[in-house]
């Protein structure tokens, strides 16, 4: 994904192309919040009208409406998600409101997982987690085609090999 606007601040590293994640990723989470909405709604609505009180009622409805608020929010984190691989490092960005950048260099790598649940694998999407020497590192790219997500693990894994040579 190429932008037409210029690089600005923290977020938007100039001269990096960034490749988005799958749409697919949408899908999957919207039909997760439709899952555990239906739950959620069956359970707030069940207890509105065992218990009989009129303004219990409202239970329901809050919880539609923040599943409607999350359901537009969705396909916009979707779109925000996205990864660069410059030379020496990965970069791995998220977020509307709340935006992060992640830069994992490549000599700071220890191994590369790529997973995909029963749904991810009805959707046609993988993840990859990176893991390096820091534990709390959160660097992992959701929703990428199965052989885009093997091309990016033998990437990473021979970049990685590369730098750990080099030291």
């Amino acid at each position: 994904m190429t932008s037409d606007l210029p690089a600005t601040g923290p977020f938007d590293p100039a001269d990096v192309v960034w490749t988005p994640v799958s749409t697919r990723l949408a899908r999957v989470r919207l039909l997760l919040l439709a899952l555990w909405g239906v739950l959620l709604l069956a359970i707030t609505g069940g207890v509105a009208a065992l218990v009989g009180v009129a303004w219990l009622w409202a239970l329901p409805a809050v919880v539609a409406a923040l599943l409607l608020w999350a359901a537009l929010l969705v396909p916009r984190q979707v779109r925000a998600l996205a990864y660069a691989e410059r030379d020496d490092d990965l970069l791995i960005r998220r977020g509307i409101m709340f935006r992060q950048l992640v830069v994992v260099p490549y000599g700071r790598m220890q191994y590369v997982d790529v997973s995909a649940g029963p749904l991810a694998r009805r959707f046609r999407i993988a993840s990859v987690q990176l893991h390096t020497a820091a534990p709390t590192t959160n660097a992992s790219i959701e929703g990428l085609p199965p052989e885009e997500a093997a091309r990016l693990r033998d990437r990473l894994a021979s970049r990685g090999e590369a730098r750990l040579a080099g030291l």
